[in-house]
């Protein structure tokens, strides 16, 4: 909803002035809102994404949110969360398993992220070992929803932060912008930088001009 020229004219209304087409004063009024952190005017654009991905980029994605809407300067970000429940629907589960030459080792001097990839044997066995994990669990899922158990119920034989979720996320371009701040950096989970490398393509096409100004340069 909305576009670089809703923010111009949300800041402009203040002196009850309009924009109709964006204008070279215009952009430098979103450079000027952007540096001094006027972010009121950035909460009337609003973009609505469907994402599908594991539960742990799902968690960690879900307390960045949780955390921004009380970010100092953010104010009220207008986001909404809406998920998939294993409590409701019994559709197939899917899991992420990383291949052989995407498992990581534990980082050199810290207690978080990770380090260099291992070894290519060494992954092959995780990859493995985990796909075998997997197949147990939907096994013993499986068989329990056919026993009768409820799907609430049932749902705990699942290995937990590797099942694909579903939602929808609506947030202000504000708190995308945050949101992109936080995740492209070199320092965030690979599996969640990459989920916001796509966030940062498709919020790029609607709204150029700002989230250009929004990101940390």
């Amino acid at each position: 909803m909305g576009s670089d020229l809703t923010v111009v004219n949300a800041a402009r209304v203040s002196y009850a002035k309009q924009s109709d087409a964006l204008t070279e004063k215009d952009l430098r009024l979103i450079q000027f809102l952007a540096r001094e952190g006027h972010t009121s005017p950035f909460r009337h654009a609003v973009i609505q994404y469907e994402i599908y991905a594991p539960l742990m980029v799902a968690r960690q994605w879900w307390k960045y949110v949780i955390g921004s809407a009380h970010y100092e300067g953010t104010g009220d970000s207008l986001e909404a969360w809406n998920e998939s429940s294993r409590r409701y629907i019994t559709e197939e589960p899917a899991f992420y398993t990383p291949a052989a030459g995407q498992w990581r080792s534990a980082p050199a001097n810290s207690k978080q992220g990770s380090g260099d990839i291992v070894a290519w044997e060494l992954g092959e066995k995780y990859t493995r070992e985990l796909m075998n994990y997997v197949d147990l669990g939907i096994q013993k899922y499986e068989a329990a929803l056919a026993d009768g158990i409820c799907a609430e119920q049932a749902r705990l034989f699942l290995p937990a932060y590797g099942l694909y979720v579903r939602w929808y996320w609506t947030a202000s371009l504000q708190s995308v912008a945050h949101f992109l701040n936080q995740r492209l950096e070199h320092d965030a989970q690979k599996e969640i930088q990459d989920y916001a490398k796509a966030v940062l393509e498709i919020v790029k096409a609607l709204f150029p001009v700002t989230i250009d100004e929004l990101l940390s340069k």
